[in-house]
């Protein structure tokens, strides 16, 4: 396994929330970042994502001018898979939460670079090993999860497989701690440790506006001005997707039985195709980017 002395570049495969993301704090890291999804304009919408981040940054003070130009220089996007993993020395997957495509992908990857290159899956609840499972060298195989938006905020969970090596668990911490984030380190448990405690606060909160205790407002006020979240729980899941903690709780409540049940108003609103601020509605109303 590389040392993070010896890191040059990362790709980053998957163009979307969570991928254009890990892109952008890699380059602003130092690092040159290929950013890869399978078609062009996925590509050119998450590098058009990065910039106008990056262009906000610069615009409050956080980053100046040159640090900014220099990120840039770092980052170009690819669609076909050899050639956004030629040169990569880590590679970080941020694509759709199924184990079975996760799986594919990275045996296509394994056949394209050499044993020493880390793999990191940026999965949100399923298990690295299990990802791992077909892999001829599953050692190299953790789990790196971010959290949304990226650039702001600052856990990284490292996952550790029950095959991981630990010089894969080592580089994954270094590079996270390189990135700007804080660390965590768990084991590969459904949901590791955010994940679990997470989706069982949101889905509480589902089912609190279900039997109508409060608004989705009030009820998110509730967590930000009496517990000190820095947003509500219905908020967040409007933010992540609620097609995607309809998956996690559904993964969970296989893996660790019915505690873990969607409630039916988040089943209904998925069916409605209310996804949260991706689809402009959610438990709340999204125009431009802004909750309204």
């Amino acid at each position: 396994m590389k040392e993070l002395s010896s890191v040059r570049q990362i790709s980053v495969l998957g163009a979307g929330t969570m991928g254009h993301g890990i892109a952008h704090v890699a380059a602003l890291a130092g690092f040159d970042v290929v950013l890869r999804d399978l078609e062009a304009d996925r590509v050119a919408a998450g590098l058009g994502r990065i910039l106008e981040n990056l262009e906000k940054g610069v615009e409050k003070g956080k980053l100046t001018e040159e640090v900014r130009a220099r990120a840039v220089t770092r980052l170009r996007g690819e669609t076909e898979l050899e050639a956004a993993l030629y040169g990569a020395d880590v590679v970080i997957e941020a694509i759709v939460e199924d184990v079975d495509i996760k799986r594919v992908l990275f045996q296509e990857c394994e056949r394209l670079v050499g044993a020493d290159v880390l793999f990191a899956s940026n999965t949100s609840s399923l298990r690295i090993g299990s990802i791992a499972a077909p892999l001829a060298h599953p050692e190299r195989l953790v789990g790196m999860h971010f959290f949304n938006p990226v650039h702001l905020m600052k856990l990284v969970e490292i996952v550790v497989g029950a095959r991981t090596a630990p010089a894969a668990t080592a580089l994954a911490r270094a590079l996270g701690e390189r990135l700007g984030k804080d660390p965590i380190v768990v084991e590969d448990a459904p949901g590791f440790a955010s994940s679990r405690l997470g989706i069982a606060l949101g889905l509480e909160a589902v089912r609190m506006v279900e039997d109508r205790v409060a608004s989705p407002a009030d009820i998110d006020k509730a967590m930000t001005l009496g517990y000190g979240h820095p947003m509500g729980p219905l908020e967040l899941t409007d933010l992540v997707g609620l097609d995607v903690r309809l998956a996690i709780a559904r993964y969970l409540e296989r893996e660790l039985g019915p505690r873990y049940a969607p409630p039916a108003l988040l089943v209904d609103k998925v069916a409605r195709g209310e996804l949260g601020k991706k689809s402009g509605i959610g438990f709340y109303a999204w125009r431009a980017g802004k909750k309204v």
